[in-house]
């Protein structure tokens, strides 16, 4: 059972072991995954694992412990450094099934077949994926989610939307991402506000985790944008929490993108489809989301130097994600997109 410390403190990771015991399977911990995990991270775990010889994986927690089972399960069973797994289909031998049980309700992780995992020199992020690596049963139970701290529950809860939202733009769209992403986009932006006023509201809860997993279905299908393209290098450089990074950027990048026809007219039937009125309400919607969260709106208010936008802006153009942004995208358009979030409200 791969973990992380604050999932075992609040007491999952011990009631998980325990619950396998007592049906006479003998299991073992590695409980000590970071978050935004790093090739580290990986490597720990592969150790552990190595030790235990286990038949089978459960990834219990938020993203970071399911990437890191995800992580261990690739090197565990086809060898080498989790580099030599960058970007698609790299495995040969057959991977362990692996079983997830989300305790956040925002990265969609437990119905990916893909791992984000940074290296831990270089910082930048790498997704690494395979049919072979998609969890065979996910676990969705939203009163493990109670115990997530509300910086947390904010961060995973704009992700997931952020999921939704780039996945049902992007260039590798489709009928079932499309169906996927509209059905998260209406549970989770609904949701989030009676989770933020209500953290004990279940059926809230709930709502945003089945969105979650339905954002990650989305993006097992399609793919993502040049919003998640913008947060990986402010992650990289000044630490930025990956949810505040792509939550910061989104409402910019679909006023970029909606100067593409096509784009705006998704956008809009979106958010038609969660009950606003077009693609500016659904701006409008997302900025009061951040607000809402307690997240900032802008780059300013995060810290983030302007002058490093120039350097930050090819990082963001280098990124997978980009080459599915429903408008063509370049190194300046990121520049400008930066200096655009730096200001606020798009």
């Amino acid at each position: 059972i791969i973990s992380d410390p604050g999932v075992t403190k609040a007491g999952h990771t011990q009631r998980g072991l325990e619950i396998v015991k007592r049906v006479g399977i003998e299991a073992t911990t590695f409980a000590s995954v970071h978050e935004n995990p790093s090739t580290a991270d990986v490597d720990a775990a592969v150790h552990a694992a190595k030790a235990f010889k286990p038949d089978l994986l459960v990834g219990l927690g938020g993203g970071s412990a399911i990437d890191t089972a995800k992580g261990c399960n690739f090197i565990y069973t086809n060898g080498g450094v989790m580099a030599d797994y960058h970007h698609s289909d790299k495995p040969v031998e057959k991977m362990l099934p692996l079983i997830a049980v989300p305790t956040t309700h925002g990265t969609g992780s437990e119905a990916q077949s893909y791992a984000l995992i940074a290296d831990e020199d270089t910082h930048m992020k790498m997704a690494c994926g395979d049919p072979k690596a998609l969890p065979i049963i996910a676990l969705l139970d939203p009163s493990l989610t109670l115990t997530q701290p509300a910086s947390v529950a904010a961060c995973t809860s704009i992700d997931a939307i952020t999921h939704a939202v780039e996945s049902y733009v992007c260039t590798r769209r489709n009928d079932t991402s499309i169906r996927y992403a509209a059905e998260s986009f209406a549970l989770t932006v609904h949701a989030l506000p009676k989770v933020l006023e209500d953290p004990n509201d279940l059926k809230a809860r709930g709502d945003m985790l089945l969105g979650a997993a339905y954002a990650g279905l989305a993006i097992e299908n399609s793919m993502l944008g040049a919003a998640h393209s913008c947060a990986n290098p402010l992650t990289a450089k000044f630490g930025l929490i990956h949810g505040q990074a792509v939550g910061v950027m989104l409402p910019h990048v679909i006023r970029f993108n909606a100067q593409h026809e096509d784009a705006k007219a998704s956008y809009n039937t979106l958010a038609e489809y969660a009950g606003m009125s077009g693609v500016d309400e659904l701006i409008q919607t997302l900025t009061r989301l951040l607000e809402q969260a307690g997240l900032k709106t802008n780059l300013a208010d995060l810290g983030v130097d302007s002058s490093s936008f120039r350097e930050l802006a090819p990082k963001a153009a280098g990124q997978w994600t980009a080459n599915f942004n429903p408008r063509e995208i370049k190194a300046d358009d990121f520049e400008a997109l930066y200096h655009a979030a730096y200001g606020g409200l798009a």
